[in-house]
């Protein structure tokens, strides 16, 4: 079901052209990785050897905390395979403490950490190019965490890099228990989390771009809308 029948865009939240360095100078980086900017939007791309494993990837997180009931609007542009994109949403510590809490562990990029560690967050994968049936039959993932719980799957529209063009629109939608994932208006999930199944609810948190090595994409455009749900479908 089209986006526009289930939710709309209210007030804009944040916005950041993701375009030049002091865009992001409060961005906060766990693990080792380069955030340049050569065509006036943000690529990102690993600083350790693939061949590190988990040791070479990493999460670049937004500061701000945001509530519930928002949409997260992106660019995005594959520039260079294998790997795969993240981005988490509804990220806190599993107490409610603040992402960046002193009193968390520390993280430094290896996926345990985020999905058995001592964080709560939601986190669907889009451009999976990592493994071999990743590559053959193209999807988007949504897990939710604490955990590595896969709760929804949907095609990913995307081709690889040879075909790409992009920017691909990308659109997060979290209205309470309801979570839709678009790529340029398709919709690819749409989930209904009951609170029970996979853990507890979680709502309003930090969001963060997870790559997997050698992955080298690019961001644009970042938006955050808080939204509201239509009556009539």
């Amino acid at each position: 079901m089209d986006w526009n029948e289930i939710f709309m865009l209210d007030e804009l939240l944040y916005q950041n052209p993701l375009a030049v360095e002091s865009d992001v100078l409060d961005f906060k980086m766990e693990g080792q990785a380069v955030a340049s900017f050569p065509l006036n939007r943000m690529r990102l791309e690993n600083k350790l050897d693939p061949k590190l494993g988990q040791k070479s990837n990493f999460v670049y997180w937004c500061p701000v905390e945001f509530p519930d009931n928002i949409a997260i609007t992106w660019d995005f542009w594959p520039i260079h395979e294998p790997g795969l994109c993240i981005l988490f949403f509804a990220a806190k510590g599993i107490r409610s403490e603040d992402l960046f809490d002193s009193l968390l562990s520390v993280r430094s990029g290896a996926y345990d950490q985020y999905h058995h560690g001592d964080i709560d967050a939601f986190h669907v994968s889009y451009f999976r190019r990592k493994e071999e049936e990743e590559r053959s039959f193209h999807t988007c993932n949504l897990r939710k965490s604490y955990g590595f719980h896969l709760v929804s799957q949907g095609g990913d529209p995307i081709p690889s890099v040879t075909d790409a063009k992009g920017p691909y629109r990308m659109k997060l939608f979290k209205w309470g228990s309801e979570i839709l994932f678009a790529i340029n208006d398709l919709t690819v999930l749409h989930w209904t989390d009951d609170g029970k199944t996979f853990g507890k609810p979680l709502t309003g948190g930090k969001i963060g771009f997870r790559q997997m090595a050698p992955l080298i994409a690019e961001y644009a455009n970042l938006t955050v809308y808080s939204i509201s749900k239509k009556h009539a479908l």
